[in-house]
This record gives structure tokens, C-alpha cells and sequence, in this order.
């Protein structure tokens, strides 16, 4: 297990720990009710220190990268980042990535234990291109600000950038006290949010301070399971949870954010490209309302059926909402699906998820 670096700072806070795909990580610090309420009403402060970093340098990076994603590389600029998929040659998903444009170098920060993975995918078509793939976990932690305070929570840290305004910009800046700091636009639960890249001998006083002032705010620290809640409400989707190796993009929502149709070839363009000129894939990733008062939540991998016949499964449940795959003959927003759990039927209402 990879532990975080700020393990006994947690620990202090009253943190209980979890494992998600090897790595260690802050499931709550108490009461995940509250740590939720201040991701939807307020801010919260997480350490996802956890998540997986490649740094990816040389003169062909980026023409090597576009070459291996669905979204377009080739149009980001210093400062910008996109949302991606990498697949295999038959279009299936090896990850999800936020990519960013940095000035010497491209950074990839996707989901837990997935680097050695992804490391390996990438340098299999490393051929004769000048490109170097590094491992940036050990060198810098990553703190995430979510909610509606986050931009005043980050303005709090008083430090000399300026706040990137749209999604997945991002700002740099060296300060003589903390190294360089790097701040992204990213909402991870469908709200205002920031992820700040900082170097690991800094985490615990940048830390520190974003507690504070998400404190002041009327926000806390956060865990993991808090942050899960959040998303699924928000209907984002989250490779090893709701997508995984055995998914096309298309299936699993992420298309209109992750797949550019105008850039050139890519590892998996062909299938990809005949899904969208020929027809639907066979399912769909869709929002599920349950009924409010169930005494006990359905699980990963329930089914569901229409007219006896099975047409989809849940991916992640919260009280009251669920996600997860239905047949293309019945997954319109609206359609009723019958859910079976724990030998116990009840109806469900199809709901449409965010692009």
C-alpha cells in the first residue's frame, strides 16, 4: 500500500483510512454527512494525493500524446487542459486523463494505482520518438477544493496568481517559500473546484492553511467517501467504478468531453469514429432515481430488467440516486426499469447524466 505523505497530519484531524486500488486514502475524519454538506453548500478541503502522475517529457511529447488519446493535444497552449480517454486498438478504455499542458512538459493525473499500468500502455509505442515518461508522485502531492467557496478558500492561501477561470486551466507559480505550485480549474463534484499540484515538502503547510480557510468559510476537511457522495450526485462518472476496461467512451457519458472528432489518427480512432457515423453503442451510462426511503441501498452490479429480461446493472449508489448502464431500447430519460436487490423489486426512473 502506498501511504500518504500527510498520514500522521490526517491522523492528528481524527482521519479514518481507507484503500482504493492500493493506495492509501482519507475516508472521512468523522461524520461523512457533514463533510458532504460543506462539498455542496460550502468547501471542502481533500487530499488526493493518491491519484496516479506522469509527467511526460522530451521533444515529441506532445505529438506522441495526441497520437494516444481521444482528445485533441495538439491545440493546448501553456496553461491548458483537456479531458481524455485512452483506449486499445478496439476503442476500449485503459483510462480516463486530465491532461495538462505545462511549459517544458505534459502532466497525466488519473485514478489510483493505475501509473504502472498506464506507464507500460504508453511506452509500448514509444518507438524512436524523444519521449520520457516519469513517475510525479513522489515528487508532488495534490490537494483538491471543492464546493462553492473554493475560489475564496484558494484566494485565502494569498498567494501572487492569478485564479484560472475556465475549466481546466491552470496557473503556475514559483514562490520562493513552497517551490512551484501549480492551481487547476477542475470541479470534481459539478461545482466550482480546484486542484493544486504542490511539491510533497510543502503538502502539510499548504494543507494546513486551505483547512483554515475553508474553516472560516464554513467548510472542513474532506475524505474520500464525502467526495464520492458529491460526484455520484453530480453524475460523474469514475473509471474502476463506473467504467472500466471492458467500456467504450461512448458508453460510459464522457464522449462529448473526452473524444474530439476533428483531430487526427489515434490508437482506437477506427472503432470509435464507426460508432458515432453508424449507430448507438448497445448501452449507455444513465442516472437513476430511487425511492427516497429505502432502508437499505442497492449494490455495484444489482440488475436491471424490463419485462422479466435483463437490460442493465448499477455502477455507484447514493440515497435517493444511482448510476448505472442501460440497454439502448430502454435507456431514454424518462423510462421506467425495474431495480432487483437483496431478492427485493421495486421501479426506477431513467434520468440523463451531464455531458
Amino acid at each position: 500500500m502506498n501511504q500518504l505523505a500527510l498520514h500522521e497530519l490526517h491522523q492528528q484531524l481524527g482521519a479514518h483510512f481507507t484503500v482504493v486500488n492500493g493506495a492509501e486514502v482519507v475516508a472521512h475524519y468523522g461524520d461523512t454527512t457533514a463533510e458532504r454538506d460543506a462539498l455542496r453548500g460550502a468547501v471542502g478541503v481533500i487530499d488526493l494525493s493518491c491519484r496516479s502522475r506522469l509527467c511526460i517529457t522530451g521533444a515529441d511529447r506532445v505529438k506522441f500524446l495526441h497520437g494516444q488519446v481521444t482528445n485533441d493535444v495538439h491545440r493546448l497552449h501553456t496553461g491548458e487542459g483537456c479531458y481524455a480517454a485512452l483506449v486499445n486498438a478496439k476503442g476500449k478504455m485503459h483510462s480516463d486523463l486530465n491532461i495538462y499542458h505545462l511549459a517544458e512538459e505534459l502532466l497525466l493525473d488519473f485514478e489510483p494505482g493505475y501509473s504502472a499500468a498506464i506507464a507500460q500502455r504508453l511506452e509500448k509505442y514509444v518507438i524512436t520518438e524523444d519521449v520520457q515518461l516519469l513517475d510525479a508522485a513522489p515528487h508532488y502531492g495534490l490537494l483538491s477544493v471543492q464546493g462553492p467557496r473554493a475560489a475564496e478558500t484558494v484566494t485565502a492561501l494569498r498567494l501572487d496568481w492569478k485564479l484560472p477561470e475556465k475549466g481546466l486551466m491552470f496557473a503556475t507559480l514559483d514562490d520562493t517559500t513552497l517551490g512551484r505550485l501549480y492551481l487547476m480549474n477542475q470541479a470534481r463534484t459539478g461545482a466550482n473546484g480546484f486542484d493544486l499540484f504542490v511539491p510533497t515538502a510543502a503538502l502539510g503547510a499548504v494543507f494546513d492553511k486551505l483547512v483554515a480557510a475553508a474553516k472560516s468559510l464554513g467548510g472542513r476537511a474532506c475524505g474520500w467517501a464525502a467526495l464520492e457522495v458529491a460526484r455520484i450526485e453530480a453524475g460523474i462518472p469514475r473509471f474502476g467504478q463506473d467504467m472500466d476496461e471492458s467500456n467504450l467512451p461512448p458508453e460510459a457519458g464522457i464522449e462529448a468531453r473526452a473524444i474530439s472528432y476533428s483531430k487526427g489518427c489515434y490508437i482506437g480512432q477506427e472503432v470509435i469514429a464507426r460508432i458515432r457515423t453508424y449507430g448507438q453503442v448497445a448501452k449507455t451510462l444513465r442516472g437513476l432515481r430511487l425511492p427516497a426511503d429505502l432502508a437499505t441501498l442497492p449494490a455495484w452490479g444489482d440488475k436491471l430488467f424490463v419485462d422479466g429480461k435483463e437490460v442493465g446493472q448499477l455502477t455507484s449508489v447514493v440515497p435517493g440516486f444511482a448510476l448505472g448502464y442501460v440497454r439502448k431500447e430502454h435507456n431514454a430519460p424518462g423510462n421506467q426499469v425495474a431495480l432487483s436487490s437483496a431478492d427485493v423489486n421495486y421501479t426506477v426512473a431513467v434520468e440523463a447524466i451531464p455531458a
